[in-house]
C-alpha cells in the first residue's frame, strides 16, 4: 500500500510537472505568435510594431530574471509545492488579465496607457512562468530513485514542447485576447491538480535540519 501510494505520487508529480513546463512553453511561443497581431489591435503600425514589441519581449525577459531568482529561493525556503502553486497562480492571473488590455475602463487606461498595461502583465507572466520548468524538474528529480530519473525529466520536457504545438492551433482558431484567457485557464485547472502533489521527501529531510541553510540567495 505503501508503495502504491509513492508510485501514484510520484506519476501525478511527473504530470503536474509536464503540465506546467506545456503552459510554460505554450505561453511563451503564442506571445512570439500574436506579438505583432495584438500590438496592431492596439493600433500600431510600421516600426513600431518592431520598437514597441522589443519593450514588450525586454518586459517579459525582465519577469524572467526577477522570477528565476525569486522562486529560487521560495523553493528552497518554504517548499517545492509552494513554489509550484505561486507561479502558476500568478501566471494564470496575469495571462488572463492580458486578455483585457485596454478594456479595463476609463480610469485605469487615462492612469496607465494600454501598452504599459500589456508590458506590466508581461512582465508579472515572466515572473511566474520562471518558476515552473525549475520548480517541476527539481521536484520530479528529487521523488525519483536515480536509476528513473532521467525518464521522468524527459517526460516533462516531451511534453512541453507540445506547448508550442498548442500555441498555434489556439492562435489559429481564437483572437489574441482569447489566446491569453485561455492559457490563463489552464493554468488554473493545472492549479487545482497541484493540490492533490505531495511534497519532495528530500526538501521535507532538509527542513528539520536547522543548521542547514535553505533559501539564501547568497
Amino acid at each position: 500500500m505503501g508503495k502504491r501510494f509513492v508510485s501514484n505520487n510520484v506519476r501525478l508529480a511527473i504530470l503536474v510537472s509536464a503540465l506546467g513546463y506545456f503552459v510554460d512553453v505554450y505561453d511563451l511561443i503564442l506571445f512570439s505568435i500574436l506579438r505583432t497581431a495584438s500590438l496592431t489591435d492596439l493600433g500600431y503600425s510600421g516600426d513600431q510594431l518592431v520598437s514597441v514589441g522589443g519593450y514588450l519581449l525586454n518586459t517579459q525577459m525582465g519577469g524572467f530574471l526577477v522570477g528565476g531568482i525569486l522562486w529560487g529561493v521560495i523553493g528552497d525556503k518554504i517548499g517545492r509545492i509552494e513554489l509550484l502553486f505561486g507561479s502558476i497562480l500568478l501566471y494564470s492571473i496575469g495571462n488572463i488579465l492580458n486578455g483585457f488590455v485596454g478594456q479595463f475602463g476609463p480610469g485605469v487606461d487615462a492612469v496607465i496607457s494600454p501598452i504599459d498595461q500589456y508590458a506590466l502583465l508581461r512582465f508579472l507572466t515572466g515572473v511566474g512562468l520562471a518558476g515552473e520548468i525549475g520548480g517541476g524538474i527539481t521536484l520530479v528529480a528529487e521523488l525519483l530513485p536515480k536509476n528513473t530519473r532521467g525518464y521522468g525529466t524527459t517526460i516533462v520536457v516531451a511534453t512541453g514542447v507540445a506547448g508550442a504545438v498548442a500555441a498555434a492551433m489556439v492562435y489559429e482558431l481564437f483572437s489574441w485576447r482569447w489566446a491569453y484567457i485561455a492559457g490563463g485557464v489552464m493554468g488554473l485547472g493545472l492549479l487545482f491538480l497541484r493540490l492533490s502533489v505531495a511534497e519532495s521527501g528530500i526538501f521535507k529531510a532538509l527542513a528539520q535540519k536547522e543548521h542547514v541553510a535553505r533559501g539564501n540567495f547568497f
